[in-house]
């Protein structure tokens, strides 16, 4: 269940402040925020500019928390959560949406796992009696587990040891990079792990991580927020909490040396390099100077990097990655992260060469080679980014951005003060931000050997 369209529709309301005697422009993203006595989070964001609204539930666990011994369990358990509920059979929940005109989609992340649908506006009250149902009783059968073993098991054999540079860099890395189990094993899941889990795992988990008091509600677009509230206390109201989570640690000790690694790729027609390094704590000042390195030095053709490696030296077609690159952004994760990069070289370019010229980018920063006017660039290029991400799937994005912001930091309305705190960075927090964090010792490199494929 693929969505590749976008259609940036924000329904934004437009502000005029005054600002040290200059008229700025503010977007602000309508926000109501509840909770229900279960412990729900609950978000609206009304939007009337199409008659479509976006349904979101995410729950408060991801892949960093799965239990051990059962690595790719909590992406299984997404598959899980489509087999059919009390009221709804096997299947029959994608049919509803799709038989509606709308689209769905489900996916599993560091931190959460999430749920959505988009449907006409009229169909809000069937999507949320349609996700209470399976919040409230999902059909956890055997013949349920072991088929949707089978199918995440192709998934795995598909997606990653049958594609070339399968799994490169967004699998491989966090477990190269990391030293705590939770950030650093294989998160998509191990084959026999994923044959073990039992019935009683997928019951256990259900019952600790799908409760109300570990998840959030977020509805985006055409409807009334007195409304949808009534409905979403109406459907989610009696589900019954779970017992407080205890959450394990995630935490990352400070790296001190340089780690590189090399994986042998047998399906790859060249070599690939990818760079990461550390980020800062998420929400800290030092957070969001990474998050303007990362436009001057990585995003956009304009970026640092690519006129380095493409433009001028030609090392490579094109270079990507980012603050929690290839499996959300910089603001949708909950825990230690990395900000990385990644590229497809000849193999007649030393990895060393390429190496030298990111490094003597970083070096020319971090010697105070970055002024004002580098910033209002790299400011203009993160509200675009920032709104690019509010437009995305016919409001989704908001929704994602909405329910990241309620599980974990229980403010959603912190939607509306990200730009301010962009605006707060200066020349001197980037120097020193790219000294401590784009140090050697906080480096990992890993490369992919490409060997001779006949089939190529």
């Amino acid at each position: 269940m693929k969505i590749t369209k976008r259609l940036a529709v924000l329904g934004l309301a437009l502000l005029l402040i005054s600002c040290s005697g200059q008229e700025k422009t503010v977007y602000q993203v309508p926000v109501e925020y509840h909770k229900l006595e279960n412990g729900l989070r609950v978000v609206l964001s009304p939007d009337h500019t199409a008659p479509i609204v976006t349904v979101a539930v995410y729950y408060n666990i991801g892949f960093r928390i799965e239990p051990r011994d059962r690595t790719g369990f909590a992406h299984l358990f997404e598959h899980m959560m489509f087999q059919g509920s009390e009221n709804l059979g096997k299947m029959e929940f994608i049919r509803l949406v799709q038989s509606n005109g709308g689209i769905l989609n489900g996916s599993t992340r560091f931190d959460y796992t999430n749920y959505f649908e988009i449907v006409p506006s009229h169909k809000l009250e069937t999507m949320l009696w349609a996700e209470a149902d399976r919040m409230r009783s999902l059909a956890i059968t055997q013949e349920n587990l072991t088929n949707q073993q089978g199918v995440v098991t192709n998934e795995v054999k598909v997606n990653v040891h049958n594609q070339p540079y399968g799994g490169f860099p967004w699998l491989d890395m966090p477990q190269i990079a990391n030293e705590n189990w939770y950030n650093a094993h294989n998160f998509y899941g191990e084959l026999a792990d994923i044959q073990a889990a039992t019935l009683e795992d997928v019951q256990s988990f259900f019952d600790q991580y799908y409760a109300p008091n570990n998840a959030a509600v977020v509805v985006v677009g055409d409807f009334e927020p007195a409304d949808a509230l009534n409905l979403v206390e109406q459907y989610f109201g009696d589900i019954e909490a779970s017992d407080p989570i205890s959450f394990p640690d995630v935490s990352e000790p400070r790296q001190e040396q340089e780690k590189r690694e090399s994986k042998v790729d047998t399906l790859a027609s060249r070599p690939a390099l990818a760079v990461a390094y550390h980020m800062p704590k998420r929400l800290t000042p030092e957070y969001y100077a990474m998050g303007l390195l990362d436009q001057i030095l990585l995003q956009g053709e304009d970026s640092q990097f690519y006129q380095t490696l493409v433009q001028d030296n030609g090392y490579t077609g094109d270079i990507s990655g980012g603050i929690n690159a290839y499996l959300g952004n910089m603001y949708n994760y909950n825990g230690p992260i990395l900000w990385m990069m990644s590229l497809i070289h000849d193999a007649e370019t030393p990895v060393d060469s390429i190496i030298a010229k990111i490094d003597a980018r970083i070096k020319a920063i971090q010697n105070g080679e970055i002024d004002q006017a580098m910033l209002d660039q790299a400011l203009v290029k993160i509200r675009s980014s920032f709104y690019d991400i509010l437009g995305t799937y016919y409001g989704f994005g908001r929704a994602d951005l909405l329910a990241s912001f309620a599980l974990f930091d229980d403010h959603p309305d912190y939607i509306n003060e990200i730009e301010s705190e962009f605006e707060q960075v200066t020349p001197e927090l980037v120097q020193k931000t790219a000294q401590e964090y784009l140090r050697t010792g906080n480096r990992t490199i890993l490369t992919i050997v490409a060997k001779d494929n006949p089939s190529l």
